[in-house]
């Protein structure tokens, strides 16, 4: 036992999307819960475009309060290289991500959970009675630092700090991204996806409009050291050009640009340990096409958390009791080897190519069934057969894959 150390029963990692939903959780079990967040406020910085589906929130079962949605959307609408245009309708939210991720941790201590802002985990040390494990003692950087707890729950993000601390999974594969909050962009209300190589290798960009005519321009790259050229010469050859770039509202200083990195290598092969288990991008948690992250962060807390209330009555948090965490995202999320080969398929495809099997799309993609999917499948043969040795259907089922229902955002 820590000297001086805070006891508790659930020790969350990061105060995102999945920190914050994992200590509601718990706390709703009745267990006494700590999140340790290591920046000093709550949703800043901003990393992603800010959006979730209605499927999403209905899964879920938020009840999104007014003051943190920026505006309601349609859909997505995905642009291939030549402007193809084919839109993906099912509603959801464009949210203000800070508002958001602060009102999620609020609800999680208006339930009992209690919060540290500015604690930086650095160590943990497997706790032991009668040879069998007991929980963590954990050491950082903050006031209230040591912590004991029966179980961990990481919600680190990317950086996946317990995985790094005990050696648990390799670093995964990253993507960067980045974007600007733009004024005066004009939009219909769909998310607009462009698939175009030339500026954005191996991702794709996006306008997420939000209220007052403000949107998030951004993109996703694997070429990490051209993101920001890359998306400031997409900017100056479309009609962004000259439209005002502002700070986002919770940025006070500094560059208008802003963003982070998405692991890309899907699910780690490790996500629970004893008294541990890896949630949303800290297990590598995000949609392989469209690097959609909320809504799998949030589910994965949800599985976690009661997982942990089921161990703790227990009163047993070995590996071996909380196995049944990835047999349950197993079980609900999306099948990520399919998505990551239908990814990769996309990606060796030329802006030719890439267009070509955009125009045999339906304009309306969440209408294709099995039959849609079929007459793709002749429209393509008809077209350009030799688009079937290039592993064509399955880059085709990846953007299936990355509707709403699936996770895809």
């Amino acid at each position: 036992m820590g000297v001086g150390a805070t006891e508790c029963e659930v020790l969350v990692i990061g105060a995102g999307p999945g920190g914050a939903s994992a200590a509601l959780h718990a706390a709703r079990h009745g267990l006494n819960v700590i999140i340790i967040e290591d920046h000093s406020e709550i949703g800043t910085p901003v990393h992603c475009g800010e959006c979730i589906s209605e499927v999403a929130v209905k899964n879920l079962n938020i009840d999104l309060p007014e003051d943190v949605i920026s505006k309601h959307v349609n859909g997505i609408r995905v642009l291939f290289p030549d402007g193809t245009a084919k839109k993906l309708s099912e509603p959801g939210y464009v949210l203000e991500k800070h508002l958001f991720e602060r009102w999620l941790t609020e609800k999680a201590e208006s339930e009992g959970a209690t919060v540290h802002l500015s604690h930086k985990l650095t160590s943990m040390e497997r706790i032991e009675k009668d040879g069998n494990f007991n929980g963590w003692l954990c050491e950082g950087q903050g006031d209230n630092f040591p912590f004991e707890a029966k179980i961990v729950i990481d919600a680190s993000g990317v950086g996946g700090v317990c995985s790094k601390l005990l050696s648990l999974n390799p670093r995964p594969k990253v993507i960067a991204g980045m974007q600007y909050e733009m004024l005066e962009v004009p939009t219909d209300d769909y998310l607009d996806f462009y698939m175009w190589p030339k500026y954005a290798e191996k991702g794709y960009l996006w306008m997420i409009p939000k209220c007052d005519g403000r949107a998030n321009v951004g993109l996703v790259t694997e070429d990490k050291p051209r993101t920001k050229k890359a998306l400031d010469e997409f900017i100056e050859a479309t009609h962004f050009k000259g439209l005002e770039q502002i700070l986002p509202p919770w940025k006070e200083k500094g560059n208008h640009a802003f963003g982070g990195t998405i692991p890309i290598s899907g699910p780690h092969e490790v996500t629970h340990y004893d008294g541990l288990m890896l949630v949303g991008d800290a297990a590598g948690f995000t949609s392989p096409l469209f690097e959609g992250g909320s809504h799998l962060a949030l589910k994965s807390a949800f599985f976690a958390a009661n997982t942990a209330a089921k161990a703790i009555e227990l009163g047993d948090t070995s590996a071996d009791n909380l196995s049944s965490y990835p047999e349950l995202w197993k079980n609900e999320f999306p099948p990520y080897e399919k998505i990551l080969k239908g990814k990769t398929a996309l990606y060796s495809l030329s802006d030719e190519e890439m267009s070509v099997m955009g125009r045999c799309f339906p304009d309306e993609m969440s209408s294709m069934g099995l039959t849609g999917k079929a007459m793709v499948g002749i429209r393509i043969l008809l077209r350009r057969p030799g688009l079937f040795f290039k592993r064509i259907i399955p880059a085709m089922l990846a953007f299936g894959y990355s509707r709403a229902k699936y996770y895809g955002w």
